[in-house]
């Protein structure tokens, strides 16, 4: 009889502990990211992925790519509590996929981040303007860029906001700069813009009011857009790297 009971206790011991290790061992969140195969921005995109998978392993959650819009559904995305454009833009996408990121923003079914290329708005190969998109991003629609790469000096607005907790006040930092037709700053939070008069080398082109970093605040789900995405050496600045971080877990409501 004592040895039934002994070998009772250290079953249920066993599934006891197997059971919190399983718990301990789920993922906090989970992630997907769609990023281009092609263009200026594989670079960048391979640098991120070898970042991000660093992070996702490092901070317990687990992360899914995709490399154009057709899985997206509201199904798909009803499995992720975050979604990350990592320099793909907003015109090639099916209705199909529009209304599920739609649905996906304005009921706050999960965070969202997007990486310099989501501000590519207008009409491009073919694609008409989503104008749903170009008002999540501040009613604005791509002017022109600075090729070639334009350090800059970069200032925080907004100190208090979660994103920017541990990034230095100012900092230089790169990228090929998009312009807009007009500042989203009426209609978006602007987190950090840059300073024009600080381009290295000089450009002549320039927007005068230039946000390179906001949240639009008018969605019920936490979404930032950072311009910068250009240049795979962003993963070496701190301050870029500490941005991106927070910004991961902000958005993730972790």
């Amino acid at each position: 009889m004592r040895k039934r009971l002994l070998l009772l206790y250290c079953g249920l011991f066993t599934l006891i502990n197997f059971t919190a290790t399983a718990q301990n061992t789920l993922p906090r969140f989970k992630a997907l990211a769609i990023a281009e195969i092609g263009g200026g921005h594989v670079l960048f995109t391979a640098a991120a992925k070898i970042w991000l998978n660093k992070l996702a392993a490092d901070s317990n959650f687990t992360i899914d790519y995709i490399t154009d819009t057709k899985p997206i559904t509201k199904t798909y995305l009803a499995n992720y509590q975050l979604f990350i454009q990592l320099n793909y833009p907003p015109y090639p996408w099916s209705k199909e996929a529009q209304e599920a990121f739609e649905d996906y923003i304005e009921n706050g079914k999960g965070g969202w981040i997007g990486f310099h290329h989501p501000t590519l708005l207008g009409v491009f190969d073919g694609y008409p303007m989503w104008q749903w998109y170009s008002n999540f991003m501040g009613g604005i629609m791509f002017a022109d860029y600075l090729p070639g790469g334009t350090s800059a000096l970069l200032t925080v607005e907004d100190r208090t906001h979660p994103v920017m907790k541990g990034v230095a006040p100012s900092f230089t930092t790169k990228d090929e700069w998009y312009l807009y037709d007009r500042s989203p700053r009426s209609t978006v939070h602007v987190l950090a813009s840059i300073d024009e008069s600080t381009y290295d080398p000089p450009k002549p082109k320039k927007m005068g009011d230039h946000p390179v970093i906001w949240t639009n605040d008018r969605y019920k789900a936490r979404n930032l857009y950072i311009a910068m995405g250009h240049f795979p050496e962003l993963f070496k600045d701190d301050n870029y790297s500490r941005l991106v971080r927070n910004a991961i877990f902000w958005a993730a409501g972790k």
